[in-house]
């Protein structure tokens, strides 16, 4: 029995997501609907075959365990009638078997349960291009945005390193793009069609860490009922990311030096060695050198995966390029709606400290989405940390006795004050001689706790 589907009439990129369990589907198509995109649902793989061979898709979801089979037959039945889709499995966590052998049939990448709204970007992003912000999340949409002398650097060493097969480390703080950088690496470079792996190596409890890099043998240890291969045999032929590579322990940073020397592993409870072929990508937020001064990062190990380094900017050392950034995740994030920043909230944005970075602009603008009305994000609605708004030199040094943030929030306080007192409390029209929304008014003496009497407008 075929399926009639009706032809979309949408211009959106359509996904297909497949899941047995009715939640999650719910989760993942709010997540992508939220991208801007066009999502149709299957809870079976018989019924994902059937709206693969009557549709188009630009990309599929699968889970791998279905009530009629597993998601691996739907990667083999694209495979199979070389069905124009880029597919990526959804696997149990710590179930990195069932991820390779879904690699090996075709899949283009995996995600691991419970899903990470940063790591669903990151793989739709990949296959779709789609605008996306330097990291956030994780966040990969083929391009690292700004026009600043530091991130044409950037893009430019990129270009560069991606020609080698040396190990490259990745510097900078969290949310800067770190991972974006090392997926462009691997895209540009004779490695792009094979596996990318990407392992938080601060999220491995340290008992784990050798049998979830290496693998281990069926009967190694107690629960061991099969053999596992592990990160480096998943990544063979293709490139292994360390991210967070600081938080390895020393005992792991010894083991994983001897691999990277002699590209040879030997899974737990194993007795021979077993050749690799893996590049390896590096980054944390912490300055390695530094540690290795403390003693808490091998020096040999140092020297190994910082062969070629990459610093990665912060979003404050790209002020001018705020605005432009933050209107394509606005664009990204928004879907159809028609919502647009004034220019009072990119004002704010772009004179905003970001210790976030690229990540926390786009929790902003979230926020800033569901808090706006009549289509318009003011500053208000990105309820930004006082203590990270950038001031000029001149009002810093004119606080004083004050600490910086009481001193600002004096000031604001006595100019509302002020206008509230001229216009007898009225504040329709104390907003109108600050300058601002009625909106924006209410905002500020909520914050200040400006109290007293008001006008009939609400």
């Amino acid at each position: 029995m075929s399926v009639e589907e009706k032809p979309s009439v949408s211009h959106l990129p359509r996904i297909l997501i497949v899941d047995d369990e009715p939640d999650i589907l719910e989760l993942l198509e709010l997540s992508l609907v939220r991208m801007g995109l066009e999502v149709e649902r299957a809870m079976s793989v018989r019924e994902a075959i059937q709206k693969l061979d009557a549709n188009t898709y630009k990309l599929c979801l699968t889970d791998m365990r279905m009530p009629d089979g597993e998601g691996l037959e739907i990667v083999r039945h694209i495979t199979k009638n070389n069905l124009d889709v880029p597919i990526a499995v959804i696997t149990a966590h710590g179930n990195l078997d069932n991820a390779v052998i879904a690699l090996k049939a075709g899949a283009f990448d995996y995600l691991s349960k419970p899903v990470a709204l940063d790591q669903l970007r990151a793989v739709v992003s990949a296959v779709l291009s789609l605008p996306q912000a330097n990291g956030g999340g994780g966040n990969v949409g083929r391009v690292l945005l700004g026009r600043s002398v530091a991130m044409e650097q950037v893009r430019e060493l990129i270009g560069r390193v991606a020609r080698s097969q040396a190990p490259v480390h990745i510097s900078g703080e969290s949310g800067s793009g770190k991972e974006l950088a090392a997926r462009l690496i691997v895209e540009k470079s004779s490695r792009s069609e094979q596996a990318f792996i990407a392992v938080n190596c601060g999220a491995i409890p340290e008992n784990l860490m050798e049998s979830e890099f290496f693998g281990y043998r069926k009967g190694a240890f107690t629960g061991a009922d099969k053999d596992r291969e592990g990160f480096f045999q998943a990544a063979n032929k293709g490139t292994l990311f360390l991210d967070e590579v600081a938080d390895l322990p020393l005992t792991m940073q010894v083991k994983l030096l001897r691999v990277i020397q002699e590209k040879k592993v030997r899974k737990v409870g194993a007795t021979e060695e077993e050749a690799v072929d893996v590049r390896i990508l590096s980054a944390t937020h912490h300055d390695l050198a530094d540690l290795v001064k403390q003693g808490k990062f091998r020096q040999d190990l140092y020297y190994r995966l910082n062969v070629i380094a990459i610093q990665m900017p912060a979003l404050r050392e790209l002020r001018d390029d705020i605005a432009e950034i933050a209107n394509l995740i606005l664009k990204r994030l928004r879907g159809e709606a028609k919502v647009v920043f004034s220019p009072e909230a990119l004002r704010a944005l772009s004179g905003y400290a970001f210790p976030g970075n690229v990540r926390e602009l786009e929790n902003v603008i979230e926020r800033g989405l569901a808090l706006c009305t009549e289509k318009m994000i003011q500053p208000e609605d990105l309820q930004l940390s006082p203590a990270d708004i950038a001031v000029p030199a001149v009002a810093a040094g004119m606080a004083g006795k004050y600490p910086l943030t009481d001193y600002l929030d004096k000031v604001e306080r006595d100019v509302i004050l002020e206008a509230l007192d001229q216009t007898g409390f009225n504040r329709t029209a104390a907003a109108k001689i600050l300058g601002v929304t009625f909106r924006a008014l209410r905002y500020r003496m909520a914050r200040l706790d400006i109290t007293g009497s008001t006008d009939a407008e609400t």
